[in-house]
């Protein structure tokens, strides 16, 4: 619950930034409007592309491609040919995406750090050594689930979550080493 508090509490600081940038900016930065003109060969002349930084009524061949390659009576055909668009981008909308992805790509580092350095010092404090780690030994092959009581009743009188699903986690993985040894000692198959 408290992880799902702090990812909240870190994605609405995330967008409370990005409409900050996004009042701080203002307008519209140069970086964010362009006119693109794609010119093919013509004649002698190579194709080329031509970006520039205009409103949308001035996006043509005329107020796009400087200098002009072809001379005064060609240049009408060679505008007819080139191709033109407006583009328009948000780039608080894209700085406020990547800001998300890398809050969300954090969060599940920490979660992995968790889970790899801290969990494991809990378990020891919560079960103690010999519960945790238990050996072919230790497991007959008379009562499979043998350490399974003690376990669940330390589940119970702790009544978590945590223990609960360390409690399943147990018994699922004492049911996989019994399963284990029919199969690959004795050459049975539970059925």
């Amino acid at each position: 619950m408290a992880a799902r508090a702090r990812l909240c509490a870190l994605l609405g600081s995330a967008l409370a930034l990005a409409a900050l940038v996004g009042q701080v900016t203002g307008a519209k930065n140069s970086e964010d409007v362009r006119c693109k003109c794609i010119c093919p060969p013509y004649k002698d002349h190579p194709g080329n592309i031509y970006n520039k930084n205009v409103s949308q009524k001035d996006c043509d061949c005329l107020h796009v491609v400087e200098p002009m390659p072809v001379p005064g009576p060609d240049v009408e055909a060679y505008c007819l040919r080139c191709e033109c668009k407006y583009e328009e981008r948000s780039s608080v909308t894209i700085k406020v995406t990547i800001i998300i992805y890398l809050s969300i790509l954090g969060l599940l580092l920490l979660y992995m750090v968790y889970l790899t350095l801290v969990e494991p010092i809990l378990k020891r404090r919560l079960f103690g050594h010999s519960q945790l780690i238990q050996s072919d030994e230790d497991i007959g092959d008379h009562q499979p689930f043998a350490n399974a009581h003690d376990v669940l009743a330390r589940s119970r009188s702790r009544a978590n979550v945590l223990n609960k699903v360390e409690y399943a986690q147990q018994r699922w993985k004492l049911q996989v080493q019994e399963q284990r040894k029919s199969v690959f000692d004795r050459h049975v198959v539970l059925s």
